[in-house]
């Protein structure tokens, strides 16, 4: 606390850690587009790729699988690879939250952004 501002000390202490906090909440979504993760289906036959904020960004489709019989397998493995890039992306998006969390001191289990 600043002698003689009273509160104002402690208010000016946390303004700026609410300044630091946001500016880490800002550096670490740009962190999250630059991240990537994986998701396949099939034992690999289809890879889809997506930011850790969810974007996906591409689709691997091994060429073994086009086969006209088989449209809607293709499109189901389609599906769950980017279902499973997606949940990656959630997974990698917490773990980075939760990483953020525990550096700024905060608890765990404490919600961000508010």
């Amino acid at each position: 606390m600043i002698k003689g501002l009273g509160d104002i000390g402690d208010l000016s202490k946390m303004m700026q850690a609410a300044q630091e906090m946001q500016s880490k909440m800002t550096e670490l979504q740009e962190g999250l587009s630059r991240l990537t993760v994986t998701g396949e289906s099939g034992g690999g036959l289809v890879r889809a790729t997506a930011t850790a904020k969810g974007e996906l960004t591409a689709l691997e489709i091994d060429p073994s699988i086009f086969v006209p019989s088989e449209k809607e397998v293709v499109e189901d493995l389609i599906l769950a690879a980017i279902k499973d890039a997606q949940r990656r992306a959630n997974d990698r998006a917490a773990e980075e939250m939760a990483r953020l969390t525990r550096e700024m001191g905060l608890p765990a289990d404490m919600k961000l952004p508010f």
